[in-house]
């Protein structure tokens, strides 16, 4: 029985921290391919081509098409072809990173990994996840190694809307719950096929929850008013680093999966990642009995940071029984990583699931 702790080569975080990147890319390559959406490199894209400029480093700048899938992966990796370009820079959020990440694996080249919102544990991670080009989920893959370099600019972050950084901490939230998951269960990590996690593992996604409770909202107004303080480094640290390692080396289960369910109703598809995820992670806990009292903590730590708890905050009102049927089985397809919970799940326990979390979210 083996385990697993995956993690990068190199990770970075602090104010001004851009400004170094030149530094870090001279030491994987001399021809970037610098690629992320338009708010993306207009919030980075100055000091990563003078810090380049610096180290004697050409640069092509490539616009990200908005959907990591796999005809935006071919064609940026063509554009890199033509640029023989020998490194990858992907700024943004988990979409762009995670279109990066499947670019340099495409051409086995390296890849810097610079988030400008704090919105998912995408960047620290060795998984890619595809989506179709119309935004339903379409599968996960883990590539070889994690980024060779994750840089995190804080003070980029806390210029980014407060609401991605609240996306975050919904993601991170799901990290001890479905780590505490895979090791009661004892089954495979769906993403590296490990088992069980390490204790390091389950200690880091502890730690990812107690700093979400500890310092969360502190982070958010701070934010909300452009600040970097000690909270909001911690937070950053939770969403990216913590829960990054936490999710990839503990297990995922079913928080993520409702979040892919949830991607087959049009109305969410204007809802970030997290933000779905902690409405799957109140589904989790509801599925798998947990204590009331859990429940609760879970469900004011949302209600005080602004994440959702109820399918209306998603914006699903008013959902048939049909379409809360098709998340459902969505969520409980083979493969999916629903199934790393203890006991056998069908589509039934989690529409049920569904229906009771909601219920509990809905409450005045």
């Amino acid at each position: 029985m083996s385990r697993i702790l995956l993690a990068p080569r190199r990770y970075v975080q602090g104010e001004g921290a851009i400004t170094g990147i030149g530094t870090d890319a001279a030491r994987l390559g001399q021809r970037a391919l610098l690629l992320g959406g338009r708010r993306a490199l207009a919030a980075c894209r100055t000091a990563i081509h003078q810090s380049l400029a610096e180290q004697g480093i050409f640069c092509h700048e490539e616009p990200f098409g908005g959907e990591c899938c796999d005809r935006e992966v071919e064609r940026l990796a063509a554009v890199a072809r033509t640029q023989a370009a020998d490194l990858v820079i992907a700024v943004g959020g988990g979409k762009a990173i995670d279109t990066g990440k499947a670019v340099a694996h495409r051409l086995a080249r390296p890849v810097i990994v610079v988030p400008t919102v704090a919105a998912t544990d995408a960047p620290c991670s060795s998984v890619v996840v595809f989506y179709h080009e119309d935004g339903r989920f379409d599968r996960y893959l883990a590539l070889p190694h994690n980024p060779d370099c994750v840089l995190v600019d804080t003070r980029i972050i806390a210029q980014a809307p407060v609401r991605t950084l609240v996306a975050g901490m919904g993601d991170a939230l799901a990290t001890y719950w479905e780590a505490d998951t895979c090791a009661r269960s004892g089954h495979p990590n769906p993403v590296t096929g490990a088992t069980p996690p390490l204790r390091s593992a389950l200690a880091l996604a502890r730690l990812c929850y107690d700093t979400l409770l500890d310092y969360g909202e502190h982070a958010r107004l701070a934010v909300a008013r452009g600040c970097v303080t000690p909270a909001v480094e911690a937070v950053v640290e939770a969403n990216t680093l913590l829960s990054g390692l936490g999710f990839e080396s503990g297990g995922l289960a079913a928080a993520h999966a409702v979040h892919n369910g949830l991607t087959q109703l049009a109305g969410c598809h204007d809802r970030l990642h997290g933000e779905k995820v902690a409405f799957g992670t109140l589904v989790q806990l509801v599925l798998e009995g947990r204590p009331t009292a859990d429940i609760e903590v879970v469900l004011g730590f949302c209600r005080a940071v602004g994440l959702p708890v109820c399918l209306a905050d998603l914006g699903v009102r008013a959902p048939s029984r049909a379409e809360i049927r098709q998340v459902a089985e969505a969520a409980s397809a083979p493969g999916e990583t629903i199934h790393t919970c203890w006991f056998e799940v069908t589509a039934d326990h989690v529409e049920a699931a569904i229906w009771a979390a909601d219920a509990v979210g809905a409450r005045p």
